[in-house]
């Protein structure tokens, strides 16, 4: 016991000797830590609730940085041409009473040569102008001869180069000075090109868009189209192409097949859009000379000169000056637009795994029918039918008004936890239009992404929407038609090519009529004539193997009533 108890006392005292140490180091590590200083910047590492406070900005005075010349208040001199006056700088517009402004409205003007001109001012500090053409990757031809010198050039994949060589070099100006001037003037430029038509657009301060539209017309015009940036451009090219994203790929495997060869030719909507690697390698600075000297020299028809925010005369004005010389080619015979027939057809590309072995990879299928083009008087209610369908991905911030409630968001992205996404699409062009559904999902579920797409289909045949559907998505329609416009950029391109198609600009409120007067039989309508015909598959992937081949989609859409055995 005497043993027992000596030890005890022993572990106590070395106990209470531990404590105290312990005591005394914190007590060192707390009074080391309050000698800390720290700088106005540093946020230190400490436990305590940081301290707020509030002060006025009048009875903050900014004085120099410690250890500068001096500590006497900071003196800043704004230059003078910075300085607000009280007289109006001559670059900016007087101020006008708000009744001596006309209600904006598009007007359009015809030059003497056939240039339209077409435009809508809004009163807004900066301008939006540019030009719509009437040409596209449909147009482009694997041999082209040149009238001028009997040379044949390839110009397959010549509206993609096109594109990145906008707003380059031209006889006036290298492609630094005009990215300069266009910086200076407080601009951006923009080029897109499409299956049909290609537009060039600068949007800049609206005191300088006379220099600007200059440059705008000096770029089509003028350019100088040199080899050197020409192979510039084609390594951009060969960039985009390895790195085009699956979906992408999806949609142009699914334009080729809907518009299949005939007579062994390509059709002009199964043309690709993007330049491909086979054609890569053809194209030359020779190509995009043949190919402006076929489509747009000599064809003042299919030029339109679009604006919004610029008055109209002003416009015309500018247009005439640019555009004004271009004399038509009588003896041109050379038809650029040929229609293209719907064919129905199946598109399979298989991928290379991701690098990135973190991300997941997916399948994307898409199921597309023929429906009208942009002439067509199924055009609104494909419209509707496609937002009343909806969709987008299986992570959204959600909320009215954003397509949670749109039924593909409702029956298949919140029902089957497989589907990454899940949407509708179309395309349309002049003489006609896909219309379908695509989704993505892991490969061991594309089977099933594809029939439940497929249902999709066979309930909008069988039964009508109902009315809360309908009315939904005829005002989301109308909510993003008219969102879109307040966009300035949006409204010059929605001018430009309006009149390019249709030869006129349909008012909003002619729009939002056509929308209202969209029924539920009209839906159904336009998807039983749809289905009536051959189905466009497009599937893209690591794993594709899942995916049932165009035979038993079509097997599918043909035998209802067996829907057990559609596969």
């Amino acid at each position: 016991m005497m043993n027992g108890a000596l030890r005890s006392a022993v572990l106590r005292c070395s106990s209470r000797i531990n404590r105290q140490s312990k005591a005394r180091h914190f007590a060192a590590q707390a009074q080391q830590l309050n000698q800390q200083s720290y700088s106005e910047n540093e946020f230190p590492d400490r436990r305590e609730p940081p301290i707020i406070t509030r002060t006025k900005a009048s009875d903050v005075n900014v004085a120099s940085k410690p250890g500068g010349k001096n500590n006497n208040q900071h003196q800043h001199t704004i230059p003078s041409t910075r300085r607000i006056s009280a007289e109006r700088p001559e670059y900016i517009p007087p101020n006008v009473s708000l009744d001596s402004l006309e209600i904006p409205e598009t007007k359009i003007t015809t030059l003497s040569n056939g240039v339209r001109v077409g435009s809508m001012e809004i009163y807004s500090p900066v301008s939006t102008v540019g030009v719509v053409l009437d040409f596209g990757s449909r147009h482009e031809l694997e041999q082209y001869t040149l009238p001028s010198s009997n040379k044949t050039v390839s110009t397959a994949g010549v509206n993609h180069l096109m594109e990145l060589l906008a707003f380059n070099s031209t006889k006036n100006y290298s492609g630094m000075e005009i990215r300069n001037i266009i910086e200076t003037l407080g601009g951006a430029t923009f080029a897109q090109s499409s299956r049909e038509q290609m537009m060039y657009c600068v949007d800049v301060l609206r005191p300088n868009v006379k220099e600007a539209f200059n440059l705008l017309g000096e770029t089509i015009n003028n350019p100088l189209v040199q080899d050197m940036e020409v192979e510039e451009m084609k390594q951009v090219i060969m960039f985009q192409t390895m790195d085009m994203m699956p979906q992408v790929m999806m949609g142009e495997g699914l334009q080729l097949a809907a518009y299949g060869p005939m007579d062994g030719k390509l059709q002009q909507l199964g043309r690709p859009h993007f330049c491909t690697a086979e054609a890569l390698p053809n194209l030359t600075a020779e190509s995009v000379l043949a190919f402006r000297e076929q489509h747009l020299v000599h064809n003042p028809e299919g030029i339109v000169v679009s604006g919004s925010g610029i008055s109209h005369d002003a416009l015309v004005e500018l247009a005439d000056a640019n555009f004004g010389h271009i004399a038509p080619n009588q003896s041109s015979s050379a038809k650029a637009t040929v229609p293209s027939i719907y064919t129905g057809g199946e598109y399979r590309l298989q991928t290379q795994p991701s690098p990135h072995s973190a991300k997941e990879e997916f399948t994307h299928i898409a199921i597309a029918f023929e429906v009208g083009g942009w002439h067509s008087l199924d055009l609104v209610p494909t419209c509707v039918l496609q937002t009343l369908l909806g969709g987008g991905s299986s992570f959204s911030a959600g909320g009215p008004g954003k397509g949670m409630y749109s039924r593909l968001y409702r029956e298949v992205l919140n029902r089957h936890r497989w589907a990454e996404s899940a949407e509708a699409f179309t395309s349309f062009h002049a003489e006609s239009g896909l219309w379908g559904i695509s989704g993505s999902c892991p490969p061991q579920f594309s089977r099933e992404m594809t029939i439940t797409i497929a249902n999709q289909f066979d309930k909008l045949a069988d039964e009508f929407v109902t009315d809360e559907e309908l009315d939904r998505a005829r005002n989301m329609l109308k909510c993003n038609v008219l969102t879109q416009l307040e966009s300035r950029l949006v409204l010059f391109e929605d001018i430009g090519r309006q009149i390019l198609t249709y030869g006129k600009r349909e008012d909003v409120i002619s729009m939002c009529s056509k929308i209202n007067a969209v029924t539920k039989e009209d839906i159904r309508e336009v998807v039983r004539k749809a289905i009536r015909k051959p189905p466009t598959v497009s599937c893209v992937g690591i794993d594709i193997s899942k995916v049932p081949d165009e035979s038993q989609i079509r097997k599918l859409f043909s035998q209802k009533s067996a829907k057990s055995t559609w596969f």
